[in-house]
């Protein structure tokens, strides 16, 4: 009985080493990954969402301001008689 209960446990030992590498290269991997992608992202000219919300929010206060410009002009252009 001795002999079977070795194999098994060579068995399970090895099959605990292979579980042990394919998580090491699973790691590695999303690692290599994870750099390709900063490393392309940085080369194109993304802008940050933070980036994004600025000018944004700096797009509506003109197009507000564009608003009531066009309505001042409006009232006055009115009041000359337009």
């Amino acid at each position: 009985m001795q002999p079977g209960n070795k194999f098994f446990d060579d068995m399970s030992k090895l099959m605990t080493n292979a579980m042990g590498v394919a998580q090491g290269a699973r790691s590695e991997a999303e690692t290599a990954m994870k750099g390709f992608i900063d490393r392309w992202m940085a080369d194109r000219d993304f802008v940050t969402r933070e980036e994004f919300d600025a000018v944004r929010a700096m797009a509506q206060k003109a197009r507000e301001e564009n608003i009531a410009l066009e309505e001042r002009i409006a009232a006055l252009e009115a009041k000359l008689g337009k």
